[in-house]
């Protein structure tokens, strides 16, 4: 079959976004956790933390940042099926590789290079909350940003390499469509 070491190499990029996606699942897990304990805290006992509300939403960012690739990896991504739903395997693939090509890379690398100078005077001016009582480090939050787009990156050369694989070794119920 054309394209194993490619396949190898996809496996290995793949394998990023899998322990990723893994980690960072757990945090789900602690930030149900750490909501529960809020509410309590505001409703039951009638004391907040700007610091734990500030927790919370960093989680959930880092969250979202860091498992976009695993959703990715995943298939779990919204799009619009009303063409692709109807395609056979080689078809998805070609739709898959021309709009990884053309829209998720660009897209991740503009995200990373114009986020770069946002974290760097973030990490410069060791930013913290300007909220009183609030959490140091939010410069520590803002590198999950590129960080993020870089997992989402790796996964997108990925997915890019499979449909390319794909598209040279089409099935014989593939060459049909």
């Amino acid at each position: 079959m054309k394209g194993e070491r490619l396949l190898k190499l996809a496996g290995v990029l793949g394998g990023i976004s899998e322990w990723t996606g893994r980690v960072v699942s757990w945090l789900t897990f602690v930030l149900v956790l750490i909501t529960t304990w809020d509410v309590l805290a505001r409703y039951v006992f009638r004391s907040g933390s700007v610091a734990l509300q500030e927790l919370e939403w960093h989680i959930f960012s880092v969250i979202f940042l860091t498992a976009a690739a695993f959703t990715l990896q995943r298939d779990g991504h919204v799009r619009v099926d009303i063409f692709y739903a109807r395609l056979g395997r080689r078809g998805k693939a070609i739709i898959d590789f021309t709009g990884t090509l053309i829209f998720l890379l660009p897209f991740c690398a503009m995200i990373i290079y114009t986020s770069a100078g946002f974290v760097e005077s973030s990490w410069k001016f060791g930013e913290a909350s300007g909220d009183p009582g609030g959490l140091p480090a939010r410069y520590v939050l803002k590198a999950m940003i590129p960080f993020g787009f870089a997992l989402l990156s790796v996964q997108g050369v990925c997915l890019a390499i499979r449909s390319f694989v794909t598209i040279i070794n089409p099935s014989p119920e593939d060459v049909k469509e």
